[in-house]
């Protein structure tokens, strides 16, 4: 029993250790700045689904803080070892595998990666546009658009939500974020778009 406690902390540790930083954001322009390929990539999927780039980052900022392999959170056994995790979410866009799946089926993306920006991207605004399709939701409505990424189209249309005051907070917590996004971009995106011109040099 020693033997495998111990073997659990060192696998629980050796994942602390080497998963990739959160990022916190104030202003979304210093992120987009220094990242111009993630500027690229919500760019080209804001035009491809015409999903707002802001609705775009607050999904993932709040999915994952930016962190490529971001995971659910472990539970414990006996209070202190770590366990299970409540599902098999994973990467930037905190995407489960079913649905990942789905997403590489009808999109001929089979090569897309959880953890590569780009992809988890494009995933996000092509959740969104079904979510419009699915659900009625409109692609600048931050608020329920997270709510249908969270629940999924079959549990938002269910009004699953209103079993979950947290989730609502979150959501609300989302949208504001996408506002404030929203206000940010407008002030630097010709510099992002310049930056977006001289990467291919």
């Amino acid at each position: 029993m020693k033997k495998l406690v111990l073997l659990l902390l060192s696998v629980f540790l050796t994942g602390c250790f080497f998963s990739s930083p959160a990022v916190k954001v104030d202003n979304i322009c210093t992120l987009m700045d220094e990242k111009v390929r993630w500027y690229q990539a919500v760019k080209a999927s804001e035009k491809k689904y015409n999903a707002p780039m802001h609705v775009q980052l607050a999904i993932i900022y709040q999915e994952s803080h930016f962190a490529s392999d971001a995971k659910p959170p472990r539970s414990t056994l006996f209070g202190v070892i770590p366990w299970t995790r409540a599902s098999n979410a994973y990467g930037f866009a905190q995407a489960k595998t079913e649905t990942w799946d789905w997403y590489q089926k009808k999109t001929g993306n089979r090569g897309a990666q959880r953890d590569k920006f780009e992809d988890a991207a494009d995933f996000v605004g092509w959740y969104m546009n079904q979510s419009q399709r699915r659900s009625g939701i409109s692609k600048t409505d931050a608020y329920n658009q997270y709510l249908a990424y969270h629940e999924g189209h079959g549990g938002f249309n269910r009004k699953n939500y209103n079993k979950k005051p947290w989730l609502k907070k979150v959501a609300k917590k989302v949208a504001n974020n996408a506002k404030r996004y929203q206000q940010q971009l407008k002030q630097c995106v010709s510099q992002l778009n310049q930056n977006n011109v001289w990467s291919f040099f």
